[in-house]
């Protein structure tokens, strides 16, 4: 008895060992048998092969044929027209210190040939009328071309006036020289003084404009004097324009001399309009624009002296 349980223990013994290396073994197998976690595949680009460009690079003798027939195939540039350049301005008139206009064309051995508005006809001349204003005969105006006198207004002594002397230049000058001497006349007047005054040309024409006041039977008289030498054909003009009131008249008659000194104009006659030929249709007038309704009828234009030719 005591061999056989000897027996068994061995046996038990040996089985129980073999039953753990088996188990061991089954640990270790198992570990080596579970299958491995399978890495995602990256997926590549695929290009497909139409939409890689063929590049293909000439030969360098190509390359350098292919330049000048590139550079043939451009249009030619157009040629720089040259730059005008502007006209020169004329000088700027320097004004006379002496010498009066009539002075400058006696030294000249020009004569002045007065004009008479009757029977004029070289030049076009506007002298605006204002109401109450009327054109007078003045024997203190020598040689007058026109006289328009105030006969609404006024101070009892002196009426604000309006004086147009032509004159005819026969001789040889420089309507620019001539010009320049425009101021003088107006600076000897007594007690003298400037406002404004301007050499700029009047209508394209050589002019002189000076405004000022002075003194005369003791009154301060503002007076406004433009000279103006007009040129037609072979023929020169002075025009003269000499606008006056008295000082304490200005504010009263402001409206009239401004009307009369901004609305005179002198003008050389153009060519006479060209007439249609009969039978030729004439060309239509512009139609005038409706007026509004309910609107004011548009007062008349100031009367004018009838100096035109």
């Amino acid at each position: 008895m005591s061999e056989s349980a000897r027996h068994w223990r061995i046996l038990a013994g040996g089985i129980g060992a073999l039953a753990g290396i088996a188990g061991v073994l089954g640990v270790t197998s198992t570990a080596s048998a579970q299958p491995a976690v399978p890495q995602p595949t990256v997926p590549q680009p695929v290009i497909p092969q139409a939409s890689i460009p063929q590049v293909s690079v000439p030969a360098p003798a190509a390359v350098a044929s292919a330049v000048p027939a590139a550079a043939n195939a451009l249009p030619a540039a157009a040629p720089v027209a040259p730059a005008v350049p502007p006209a020169p301005r004329p000088p700027t008139i320097v004004p006379a210190t002496s010498g009066t206009l009539a002075e400058f064309f006696a030294a000249k051995g020009v004569t002045l040939e007065p004009q008479n508005s009757r029977d004029f006809r070289a030049l076009n001349i506007v002298l605006p009328m204002p109401r109450g204003w009327e054109l007078i005969p003045d024997p203190n105006v020598p040689n007058a071309f026109a006289v328009l006198a105030d006969r609404v207004g006024g101070n009892g002594l002196y009426s604000s006036n309006a004086q147009v002397i032509v004159y005819k230049l026969i001789g040889q000058f420089d309507p620019r020289e001539a010009i320049s001497h425009g101021f003088v006349e107006s600076q000897k007047l007594p007690a003298w003084r400037t406002t404004d005054a301007s050499l700029a040309e009047f209508g394209g024409m050589p002019s002189s404009v000076i405004e000022g006041t002075y003194r005369e039977n003791n009154m301060t008289l503002n007076t406004s004097r433009r000279n103006v030498i007009a040129t037609v054909g072979p023929d020169n003009y002075l025009v003269s324009l000499a606008v006056t009131t008295s000082v304490d008249q200005v504010v009263a008659a402001a409206d009239a001399t401004e009307a009369i000194v901004n609305g005179f104009k002198v003008s050389v006659p153009g060519p006479a309009p060209v007439m249609p030929l009969p039978g030729a249709p004439a060309l239509p007038l512009p139609a005038a624009a409706p007026q509004a309704p309910g609107a004011p009828a548009v007062a008349p234009p100031p009367q004018l002296l009838g100096l035109q030719g």
